[in-house]
């Protein structure tokens, strides 16, 4: 095997010895081009490098940008063939396809720091929902803005006026709190939250169990109320919106700011060794083991995770994961009922469709000029029916909502089950985990924080912190 030294020159104020560092490339692997920028190339595939990313999702796409921004050289490995992990966005028949409902809040903090939302493009959803209840269509809108929505729907039965003055007193409550105070406070489970609060059952039945329901894939709203407090705040001071080029946008984003060659993808790691040097070996499923000489930053989804690193982690409670299945219709643009970028939501407590929206409606981008585009969000996986039963479900379901002569001519485009949506967050909870697992090896990933983008942006960068930290001290 033929090896090739590379000399990086150590610039960065954590590490004390000005003297540089030497890494060790594999020449078998492929050449990168000189004349590409782009971080996603084939580099020589490095024996040894700085730090190893395991998991180019949000959480290691915001440790690598971090590492980044503070000169530490680092290779991040992906298992799949694009970044983003669950963040991710298909092309089909000329249709973006998002895997699964997900919708991001402009007003996440972290997000608010890392990304240029102007290049994103944003695409606003209405400010507010629309609610199938007793065979007709209710609106719940923010009445700061949309207020003459807002005061039309005082009367409705979605909820009593009580009700909508109480959506406003709990938007206060949470708007005086910091992020730090929403998710270290005393929690219960969101359904208890409502109901200490003063909501009637009508309204949580009808409205919130269907819109955070599908937040966070749990009708029965046991999700800690930490996080339906932070969610409520990102709600009250952001959009809803979806990016142009679909929420895949959002991790290419960060992955384009990389050094060129510095994400290997198809690269799955299979174990994490710590040798006696406390530099840890990472090995591929293709028989390659790479020494990391800083340490290893593992970044994939919690159950990935429990398994890579061998019980290092300690127990990982019994929660059962959250699950989805979304499916996606086509239609011609004269076939969709109405105009509005608004989400719809099931607030009759029947049937098995929990929330969907017209997405070209919202972001016209998402497909051809003359078609509109379908989601239809279901919680859990819904093991035991086929594909097909499930759009049959679905499309009689939904003639109910907007007739049956209009629904009959959809066409089913996909369907997408994801078992592992989010890690389950019912308390007791901690969303500030420590990510050091030990010297050199350290953790990230939503299940670590809040299960949101935020959150990841979050765990991502704490761990790379943290091993900075923990080597400037080793240093000194």
């Amino acid at each position: 095997m033929t090896t090739i030294t590379l000399s990086l020159p150590c610039t960065n104020p954590y590490f004390l010895s000005s003297s540089p560092k030497r890494f060790r490339f594999n020449t078998q692997s492929a050449q990168l081009s000189p004349s590409s920028s782009s971080p996603l190339q084939s580099p020589p595939l490095p024996k040894t490098t700085g730090v190893i990313v395991i998991g180019a999702g949000l959480a290691g796409l915001a440790a690598a940008t971090h590492l980044n921004s503070q000169n530490i050289p680092f290779l991040l490995l992906e298992a799949s063939d694009a970044v983003g992990g669950r963040v991710r966005t298909d092309i089909v028949d000329g249709f973006l396809l998002d895997r699964g409902f997900q919708i991001f809040i402009t007003a996440y903090p972290e997000a608010q720091k890392l990304l240029n939302y102007q290049s994103l493009n944003l695409q606003k959803f209405y400010s507010g929902a629309r609610i199938f209840y007793d065979g007709q269509f209710h609106t719940v809108a923010d009445p700061l803005r949309h207020f003459w929505d807002s005061a039309r729907s005082l009367t409705n039965p979605i909820g009593s006026p009580l009700d909508k003055l109480l959506i406003g007193s709990t938007r206060i409550r949470a708007l005086v709190k910091s992020d730090e105070e929403i998710l270290t406070a005393e929690e219960v489970p969101t359904i208890e939250l409502l109901k200490k609060l003063g909501f009637s059952d009508s309204i949580i039945r009808r409205f919130f169990r269907p819109f955070f329901g599908g937040i966070f894939f749990d009708p029965d709203l046991e999700t800690t109320s930490r996080l339906f407090n932070f969610i409520f705040k990102c709600l009250a001071l952001g959009d809803n919106t979806l990016p142009a080029r679909g929420i895949s946008a959002i991790p290419e984003q960060l992955a384009a700011r990389l050094p060129s060659g510095s994400i290997l993808l198809n690269s799955k790691a299979v174990s994490v060794d710590l040798d006696n040097s406390d530099s840890p070996l990472v090995r591929l499923q293709n028989g390659d083991v790479l020494k990391s000489e800083l340490g290893v930053i593992v970044a994939v989804e919690e159950p990935a995770a429990v398994h890579l690193l061998s019980g290092r982690t300690g127990p990982v409670p019994k929660k059962p994961v959250r699950s989805t299945v979304c499916l996606y219709f086509t239609a011609n643009r004269d076939q969709i009922p109405v105009p509005d970028p608004v989400l719809f939501l099931n607030g009759s407590g029947k049937g098995i469709v929990n929330n969907m929206f017209f997405v070209t409606n919202v972001a016209p981008s998402f497909g051809p000029p003359d078609k509109g585009l379908v989601s239809v969000s279901l919680i859990g996986l819904f093991e035991g029916v086929s594909d097909e039963e499930l759009v049959g479900k679905v499309v009689n379901e939904l003639s109910g909502w907007f007739g049956e002569k209009m629904v009959s001519k959809w066409n089913h485009l996909r369907t997408y089950r994801i078992g592992f949506a989010q890690p389950n967050q019912c308390p007791p909870t901690d969303l500030k985990k420590d990510p050091r697992v030990e010297s050199g090896l350290y953790v990230c990933g939503d299940h670590l924080t809040s299960a949101t983008f935020d959150g990841a942006l979050v765990s991502g960068r704490r761990a790379a912190e943290s091993l900075l930290k923990d080597r400037a001290l080793t240093a000194a």
